[in-house]
């Protein structure tokens, strides 16, 4: 008998157009707080709002941008949000830290997100594997 995983409960937060491009906003999905961002290709990504370093809800304030991977995936660009706090930054699509300003790597949590009929819709959950073990 195989185990399946539930299908992932997604949740209606706004019109796209609500949301500024290369801007935050948070939104509550129960009760986590979440960041979501509109990039610049209308396309949008939700992280936890909680920074890990500070332990403030802020993400949603913090500075979008993009960062050339290097390694394996050198030259791939990945969307990335800068902590206003501290100015550590993240990979909008994993979580990962790319830079943590000299501390501890403490990566943040991921909700797949996505853009139907011009509607944004955030995960319930955060994307396995991502954020703190």
């Amino acid at each position: 008998m195989s185990m399946q995983t539930p299908p992932k409960t997604m949740i209606d937060i706004c019109a796209l157009e609500q949301l500024s491009p290369e801007r935050g906003a948070a939104a509550l999905i129960g009760d986590t707080q979440v960041a979501v961002f509109r990039l610049a290709d209308d396309t949008v990504r939700a992280v936890q709002q909680k920074d890990p370093y500070s332990g403030v809800n802020l993400l949603s304030r913090g500075l979008v941008g993009s960062h050339e991977l290097e390694g394996e995936q050198a030259g791939e660009v990945v969307p990335t949000i800068a902590s206003p706090m501290y100015k550590q930054a993240w990979n909008l699509d994993t979580g990962e830290v790319l830079d943590s300003g000299g501390g501890a790597k403490l990566p943040i949590a991921v909700f797949d997100a996505e853009v139907r009929d011009g509607r944004v819709l955030i995960a319930s959950e955060p994307r396995p594997g991502t954020g703190a073990a």
